[in-house]
């Protein structure tokens, strides 16, 4: 069932190219009016504060790099970047990003789907930003082993995400109902897609990466976003 899932969430991310700024930048359909915009864009900016603070400074890869929004802070501190993502159109908006931001940071992209790709090199640190909640829970456990394997000794890895649905109202309308690990997404198009999303617990979540082997940090800001950020004890 995953596989036939997953099929269709790379089919939406790769239609959703051109629209994902969109959401990030609460424009168009996602402009939810100037209060609740001012306490998104609060919140991502204490992400990036705490990203500031954590420093993902060397070699670093990102997983699921999407169209460059959090590649471009990454470069503010590494000194080189492997991207990778399934979905050649988002590469192709990220690499323009990036080119036009901070040209002097060398990055290599990768087209690669992440439930099949193994890294081909270790890195200082790995970013992922809103994709552990695309992972399904079957594939939790492989998921962050491909994260260790990915790591030097002592590396660190990061990620942030999405706390739950934006308000009650989406979740009706996206159909997502407690203990359900998909979601249907609408493009403007009016192209429907039914996708693996899964929100966290901070709690809970930190508990199971300790159980795995891992000393992270999982926090959450006031409304919208969960990350987290630490290295594997193994």
């Amino acid at each position: 069932m995953d596989d036939g899932l997953l099929e269709g969430q790379l089919a939406y991310y790769r239609a959703r190219a051109r629209e994902y700024d969109e959401w990030f930048l609460r424009r168009g359909s996602h402009d939810r009016g100037p209060e609740w915009n001012r306490r998104w864009f609060l919140e991502l900016e204490r992400v990036r504060q705490e990203l500031d603070c954590f420093g993902p400074t060397g070699r670093v890869l990102e997983l699921a790099c999407g169209t460059g929004l959090w590649t471009v802070e990454l470069a503010r501190h590494a000194a080189g970047i492997t991207a990778v993502d399934a979905s050649p159109e988002v590469l192709d908006i990220n690499r323009a990003r990036l080119q036009e931001a901070r040209p002097e940071i060398p990055v290599r992209y990768l087209k690669a789907d992440l439930f099949d790709w193994r890294p081909d090199d270790a890195y200082d640190v790995v970013f992922f930003g809103f994709w552990l909640s695309h992972v399904p829970p079957g594939r939790f456990a492989a998921f962050w082993d491909l994260v260790r394997s990915a790591l030097r000794p002592g590396g660190r890895a990061f990620f942030v995400d999405s706390l739950g649905p934006e308000a009650p109202a989406e979740k009706r309308r996206l159909g997502w109902t407690p203990g359900d690990h998909t979601m249907l997404r609408r493009l403007n198009d009016g192209r429907e897609f039914r996708i693996v999303k899964i929100f966290y617990d901070p709690v809970d979540l930190e508990a199971r990466l300790a159980g795995m082997g891992w000393r992270f940090s999982v926090r959450k800001t006031d409304n919208h976003l969960l990350y987290g950020f630490g290295e594997s004890s193994r």
